[in-house]
This record gives C-alpha cells, structure tokens and sequence, in this order.
C-alpha cells in the first residue's frame, strides 16, 4: 500500500492578502474561555522559520476589542519580534487604552480591512479576530484561511468559525493535489502532564 504525505503549506508570500490566522485545537477553538491562549504553551511547529515567515510578510494585524482586552501588547505579537500597526474593530474606541502601535477604528469590517490592508503596504493584512473573520468571509473578503491545528482538545472557548444556522462554507484545499480532500490527522490522548 502506497501512502503519500499531504505537503505542508507552502511558506507565506507577502502578497497583500486579506489572511485569517490562527493556531486552533483540534476540535475547532482558537482561545479558551475568555480569550484564554495559556493553552499554546508547549506546542511547537514543525517549521522553525515560521515565526519569521509571517513577521516579513505581515504588514498589519486587524483585531477585535474582546481579544485585544485579553491580550493587550498585541502590537508587538509574534514573541515581540513584530513591530507594525494594529487594527482594533471596536463600537467605543473613546475608552480604549492608549498603545503604541494600535489604532482603534469604529467602523464597519469591510472598511477596517481597507485601512489595514493599505496600512500593510503591500504585505498582508492578517485577522486575528473569530468574529471578524467570520464577517469577512460572508463579504467575500478573506484572500486564505491560514490554520495551524495544534495537539490539544479545549472543550470550550472561542470557536474559530461559529454560525449556528448557517449554511456550510465549502473550501479549496491549496497544499496537495486534490483541492476537495478530507485531511486526516492521528493523536494518541498523553498521559500525566
């Protein structure tokens, strides 16, 4: 029996794309509960460029309020090694805290991907928002879906695409050679810490 290796994606290019990027669990969350990331400690790529990879073809981050409360240095993201504009999509950015690199913007999701894509200048725009990205996919606004699925199950949080009542989202796959195929992947539950 012939067994072929699904590629991994190929390395991100800064092509002004409109990207939504996450690391998620294995049953679809992005965060835990109330924005919780504790859970992606210890969990490695297999890429050892990767941070850089997404900090040189990364021009700017667009966010929602909810996460950047959780997580409130996100303008130097990526381990402190990205510095560039932080976009926050928020319905009262008069009492949003004052930081360096974030801008607070009151309007609707297309116009925020516009600042921030003309902000990136050239390089992408990556969302960094559940909710926003979800918005943006119903305007036909997200360029690539950029997943990496981390080895853990976390029950509850922030689902990376919740829309009870929706109809499906069909996606191509970009890495392998047939764009409509399933991915499998295999875990075995670790015991003890």
């Amino acid at each position: 029996m012939t067994s072929t290796a699904l590629p991994d994606t190929a390395p991100q290019t800064a092509a002004g794309k409109v990207l939504w990027h996450f690391t998620m669990s294995l049953d679809g969350f992005v965060a835990g509960p109330n924005h919780a990331m504790d859970w992606m400690g210890g969990i490695t790529n297999r890429r050892p460029d990767i941070t850089q990879e997404y900090t040189s073809t990364t021009g700017a981050i667009l966010g929602g309020r909810d996460g950047f409360e959780a997580f409130p240095d996100a303008d130097s993201t990526y381990d402190g090694t990205w510095q560039a504009p932080v976009f926050i999509l928020t319905h009262h950015p008069e009492d949003a805290p004052p930081t360096p690199n974030t801008v607070f913007l009151n309007c609707g999701v297309a116009e925020a991907i516009r600042i921030g894509l003309e902000a990136a200048d050239g390089k992408n725009l990556e969302i960094l928002s559940a909710s926003i990205g979800r918005q943006a996919l119903a305007l036909g606004l997200i360029d690539d879906i950029d997943l990496h699925i981390a080895p853990v199950l976390l029950g509850d949080g922030i689902r990376l695409f919740d829309n009870p009542g929706g109809s499906p989202v069909r996606l191509q796959l970009i890495n392998g050679d047939h764009p409509t195929a399933e991915i499998n992947v295999r875990y075995r539950p670790l015991t003890g810490d």
